[in-house]
C-alpha cells in the first residue's frame, strides 16, 4: 500500500500538494467555529496561512512569519492555543528546519514563539493560565524545529555515506585500471625481453654458422643445432607469455617456472654458441632469492648480453654477482677502447628502460653507462628478498 502511494505522489506531485492543503486548512478553520472572531474570519486567516505554505520550500523564513503571524492573531482574541490551530506555523517551521541552518532555525522558532504567546498574555482574553500558554505554545514551535534538525542530519549523514561509496568506487575503478595498466606494461616488457633476446642470439648464431658453413663445418653443425634449441626455448617462452593472457582462474594446467639465475649457465652457452664468450663470477655466499627478484635479475642479465651481442663490437663479457647479507649486486660489462660501448641507441631505447623498470619493480635500481676504462657496465643492485 504504502509504495503505491508513494508512486502516486511522485507521478501527482501539484494534486497531492492541493490535497494536502485542503485538508490543513480544513482542520485550522474548524477552530474558529466557536470563538470572538467568528468562522468567516478565522477561516480567512486558516485559508492565508495554508495558502503560504505553498512557497514553504522556496521561502521558508517568509512563509514561517506569515504563519506566525496567522497563528498568534486568535490568540490575542481569547482562543486556546492548541496545535491545530497551530498546524500551518508547526509545518513551515518543519520545513525551515529541515531546508535552513541550525542557527537560522533556531532564531526562527524563539520569533514564532514571542509572535505566539505575547498576544494571548496581553490581551487577557485566554481562560487558560499563561503556564499553560507559554509552555504549550513552546513545545509545539519547538517539535517540528527539533524534529526538522534530526530529518536534517539524517540526510547529511545519507549523503555522506553516499559520497563515501561514490569515492570508493570510482577508487576501485581507478586501481583496476591502474593494475591493467602495469601488467599491461610488465607483459610488454617480458615480450620484448624473450623476443629481443632470442631473436638476436638465433641471427647471431645463423650468421656465425654461415660464415663457418665451409670452412668448418662440424663447428657449424653444432652451432645450428643450438639454433634449434635457441628457437625453441623462444617458442616456449613465448607461449609461456602470451598463455597468461589467455589463462583462467579454471584453469587447471600448471605453469612453467619463471627463468631465474638457475637459467644461467644454459644462457651462457646460448651466447657462446653466437660468438660471445661470456665469464660469470660469483663474490660472496649464494643467496636464495625471492622468485621476483630472481627473475628480474635474470632479465637483466640477459638483455644486458643482448646488448653487448648486438651493439658491442666486442667478442667478450663479464658478469659478476656479488652477494651481501640483504643485496645482490650484478654487473654485466665488457671490455673495449675508451668510450666504446652499446650505440647510443640502445642506451636509450627500450632495453635500458625495461631493466630500469624492472628494478624499479623489484625494490631495486640499475646503473648503465659508458667505463672510464673502455667498454660499457650495467650495474643492477637487488634485494635478496621482496
Amino acid at each position: 500500500m504504502l509504495p503505491s502511494w508513494r508512486r502516486f505522489a511522485d507521478h501527482h506531485p501539484y494534486l497531492v500538494e492541493a490535497a494536502f492543503l485542503v485538508l490543513l486548512c480544513a482542520a485550522t478553520g474548524r477552530q474558529y467555529i466557536q470563538g470572538e472572531l467568528g468562522w468567516w474570519p478565522g477561516f480567512a486567516i486558516a485559508v492565508a496561512a495554508c495558502a503560504a505554505l505553498r512557497w514553504r520550500r522556496d521561502r521558508p523564513g517568509p512563509v514561517v512569519a506569515v504563519t506566525a503571524v496567522a497563528a498568534g492573531l486568535p490568540g490575542g482574541f481569547g482562543y486556546q492555543l492548541s496545535p491545530l490551530l497551530m498546524l500551518p506555523l508547526i509545518v513551515a517551521l518543519y520545513e525551515l528546519a529541515v531546508r535552513a541552518p541550525r542557527r537560522t532555525a533556531y532564531a526562527y522558532g524563539l520569533g514564532a514563539v514571542a509572535v505566539v504567546v505575547l498576544p494571548a498574555l496581553l490581551s487577557g482574553r485566554n481562560d487558560e493560565s499563561w503556564k499553560v500558554n507559554t509552555v504549550g505554545a513552546a513545545f509545539w514551535i519547538a517539535l517540528p524545529v527539533v524534529q526538522g534538525w534530526a530529518v536534517r542530519a539524517r540526510r547529511a549523514y545519507l549523503e555522506a555515506v553516499r559520497t563515501r561509496a561514490e569515492l570508493a568506487e570510482r577508487g576501485r575503478e581507478q586501481e583496476a585500471r591502474h593494475r591493467v595498466s602495469e601488467e599491461r606494461v610488465r607483459i610488454a616488457r617480458e615480450l620484448h625481453d624473450v623476443v629481443a633476446h632470442h631473436m638476436a642470439l638465433a641471427n647471431a648464431q645463423a650468421g656465425t654458422a654461415a660464415h663457418l658453413a665451409r670452412s668448418h663445418p662440424e663447428q657449424a653443425e653444432a652451432i645450428l643445432t643450438e639454433l634449434t634449441r635457441t628457437t625453441s626455448s623462444a617458442l616456449r617462452e613465448l607461449r609461456a607469455s602470451v598463455g597468461l593472457l589467455r589463462r583462467t582462474d579454471e584453469d587447471g594446467d600448471p605453469l612453467e617456472p619463471a627463468p631465474g639465475l638457475a637459467g644461467l649457465p644454459e644462457l651462457v652457452a646460448a651466447f657462446g654458441a653466437a660468438g660471445l664468450d661470456v665469464s660469470v663470477v660469483t663474490e660472496g655466499e649464494p643467496r636464495p632469492l625471492s622468485p621476483g627478484v630472481d627473475l628480474t635479475a635474470f632479465r637483466i642479465v640477459q638483455e644486458a648480453l643482448t646488448n653487448v651481442a648486438k651493439h658491442a663490437a666486442v667478442g667478450a663479457a663479464q658478469v659478476r654477482l656479488a652477494y651481501t647479507h640483504d643485496q645482490l649486486v650484478l654487473t654485466v660489462s665488457n671490455e673495449g677502447p675508451a668510450g666504446a660501448g652499446p650505440a647510443r641507441d640502445a642506451a636509450v631505447g627500450y632495453g635500458l628502460t625495461g631493466m630500469r623498470e624492472r628494478a624499479a619493480s623489484a625494490d631495486g635500481r640499475l646503473r648503465a653507462g659508458r667505463r672510464p676504462e673502455g667498454g660499457f657496465a650495467v650495474t643492477a643492485e637487488l634485494p635478496i628478498h621482496r
